[in-house]
């Protein structure tokens, strides 16, 4: 069983970045695919980046150049950083750590764009 806990959120000003971390206990994370999905208000969830465990890496078309998804082995943890952010990006973002058989979600974490 893999617990997944989502950090880094928060206010966001058009063209801010935000680092965004999954950290996960239960398991090693890099034995799995790790995805990070967004679901914007009113919304169905998309993925935004994944990572395999051979660490090759896919992005969302829109996203490429500005967003990087990374391990942390040490640390247990995939991170999402996120730059030059545009307001319709704000939603919760969630990561999940994914096998044929089985994907395990967290709870996400919350990007509000300031107003």
């Amino acid at each position: 069983q893999v617990q997944l806990v989502e950090s880094g959120g928060g206010l966001v000003q058009p063209g801010g970045s935000l680092r965004l971390s999954c950290a996960a206990s239960g398991s090693i994370l890099y034995i799995y695919d790790m995805r990070w999905y967004r679901q914007a208000p009113g919304k169905q969830r998309e993925l935004v980046a994944a990572i395999t465990y051979l660490n090759n890496t896919n992005y969302a078309y829109s996203l490429k150049g500005r967003f990087t998804i990374s391990r942390d082995n040490a640390k247990n943890t995939v991170n999402l950083q996120m730059n030059s952010l545009k307001p319709e990006e704000k939603g919760v973002y969630s990561c999940s750590a994914w096998e044929p058989q089985i994907e395990y979600w967290g709870q996400g974490t919350q990007i509000t764009g300031a107003t």
